[in-house]
Formats: structure tokens, sequence, C-alpha cells
């Protein structure tokens, strides 16, 4: 079987490649254009070591070219596409709007027409715990009402998720959506507020916390995602779903900054800035669908995952 992974160079990606390995899958393209938004050589370096497992190929292409998806899928024959690739981060959303729009939504639909034109067995898109949104019911539930997304990022992946819908229902598309909620490890963008932290508490620097610390986030390691991923890849009758893949163990900035601290050995040295009016309050997954129809357990809870995170950022510190 082929597997298509797009944004396969990148933290999620780089993590699920090897887990399809591991998992007995012979043959993976990843799909990545090396954009900047952050350094292209941390993924390219991600790729070199992904480029010598005989089961990968690299593509460096833009899902957003329609012709040359078309092309790709026509070429490959993929029976089942993971669409993990877009533009992250709900800050940077505020700031550039347009291109995480276009990114999420144009990209998606190029894929989808793609899926259609060239028939695949699972199409999964890797959604957010942002599609939820402010007035939101916690915990969040797929099939319950959501609410208004805070960020440009939350109306990307709700949109998105809406043609994935769509096409199922138009064109038998298999699309199921997978609502991603706070993943963290080794290898975590550097933007995110864990990797950020780390790198503050650890350079003994002023770490810059939104708000009072009080915010929950149900943090989710990678390789609870990965194994949740690769069981939806096969899971009977999903199709035209959403299914929230989290840790269901929301946890505050506060605690999270302790934590960081205890596995440093250091005491961090807080700059307290106004709240972001597009950070939810709040994420928390119900786990009930996807423990039902995928078997989905998470097994890392939050205190091992970031004594593992913070270990392996002194050991880059240590080479660097």
């Amino acid at each position: 079987m082929t597997v298509l992974v797009t944004g396969g160079a990148g933290f999620i990606g780089s993590h699920l490649c090897r887990a399809l390995v591991a998992a007995g899958y012979e043959r993976i393209v990843v799909l990545d254009n090396f954009n900047p938004y952050y350094d292209p050589q941390l993924k390219r370096a991600t790729a070199a070591e992904l480029a010598v497992l005989p089961q990968l190929k690299i593509v460096e292409a833009d899902f957003c070219d329609a012709p040359a998806m078309l092309r790709l899928f026509a070429a490959e024959q993929f029976e089942h596409v993971i669409h993990l690739g877009g533009s992250p981060g709900v800050p940077h959303s505020v700031k550039h709007p347009a291109e995480v729009l276009l990114n999420n939504v144009q990209g998606t639909l190029s894929l989808l027409e793609a899926a259609r034109a060239c028939p695949v067995q699972r199409f999964l898109f890797s959604s957010s715990s942002t599609v939820y949104g402010q007035g939101a019911k916690a915990p969040f539930v797929e099939d319950a009402p959501l609410g208004v997304p805070a960020s440009p990022y939350g109306v990307s992946k709700r949109a998105a998720e809406l043609l994935g819908l769509n096409y199922f229902r138009l064109h038998q598309v298999p699309f199921v959506s997978l609502r991603l909620f706070n993943v963290y490890g080794p290898r975590l963008r550097p933007e995110l507020s864990l990797a950020v932290f780390a790198s503050k508490i650890l350079a003994g620097d002023k770490l810059p916390l939104y708000g009072d610390g009080s915010v929950l986030r149900d943090f989710t390691h990678v390789s609870d995602i990965c194994r949740g991923i690769v069981s939806s890849l096969t899971a009977p009758n999903i199709a035209g779903e959403c299914l929230n893949l989290g840790h269901d163990q929301p946890v505050s900035i506060r605690q999270l900054i302790t934590l960081i601290e205890q596995a440093a050995g250091k005491t961090a040295q807080i700059e307290t800035l106004p709240p972001r009016g597009e950070d939810l309050p709040l994420t928390h997954a119900d786990l009930t669908k996807a423990r039902r129809l995928l078997g989905y357990e998470p097994r890392v809870d939050i205190e091992a995952g970031v004594r593992e995170y913070v270990e392996w950022k002194k050991g880059l510190r240590i080479r660097s």
C-alpha cells in the first residue's frame, strides 16, 4: 500500500512516518514544500534522516498546486492520504490570515480534487481543537454544537473540515477529520509554548507568559497522536466522521511551567504579558467516540512527556 503524508518533514509528520514503517507500511511518499514558517533547514535535516528509510520517498512540492497534485496522485496511485501539512500557528494566523486560509483551505481542496479523480481508500485530515471555538461546551464532543473559532487558524481548519465532509457526501471521498489537541514531543515546532518555555528556562532567559497562566490545554504526546492516526487508516465505518485525538486531562500553563522547571532543575524567570484574544481559555477532548471507533487510548502522561522533551532539548544544547 502506498501512503501519502503531506507535511511529512514536519514535527508530527516525521514521527508519523516512522510509526507507519513500524506498522508495516511498505511505501510512504512524504510531500513537503519546506516553507520558511520556521527554519527550513530543520525540516530538510529531518527529511534527510527519513530518506535513508527504504520505505520512504521524499517529494518537494506544494499541495496548493492543483495540477501538480493531480499528476502526483495519478503517478503514485495512493491507497491512503494523511494530510498533515498546512499553515500552523494561532498567533501567526492573526497576522497572516490570507496565507493561512489559502494553504489550509485551498490546499486541502487541491488534495480532495486529486483524491476525487484518483480514488483512495481513506483520506485523513489533521484538524485541530481550535475548531471548537469560543462558546463550545467542555469537554469538547465531536457531534455537539461548535462555538465560533477564536482565530483565522481555527476558521481555516473548520472550513477545510466542511470541504472534506462535503466531498464525502457528494463524491464519496472517504474523508475523516482528526481533531488534534496540543501535540508535543521531541522535534516540537520552535514557536509553540513548551518549546519556548523550555528554551528560555534552560538558557536562564525571561519567559513570556500571556495572561496569568490559568489557560488550560489538553497536551497530547506525539506518540499517542501517531497511534491514533495509524488506527484511523484501517478502522471500519469512520468515513465522514470527526474524531478527537487528545489526552482528556487539561493542564494549566502555570502547571506546565512548573513541570519544565522540575525537569530542567532551574527556576523560570517569568515576564507577564497581556492575554491574547486569539487564545481559547480551555481545550479539553472528550475521547468517548475515539475510544469506541478507534480503540484509542493515550498512554503518555504529561509529567513523563515533559521530562522526555526537556532531556531532548538538553541534548540539542550539548550538541550545538
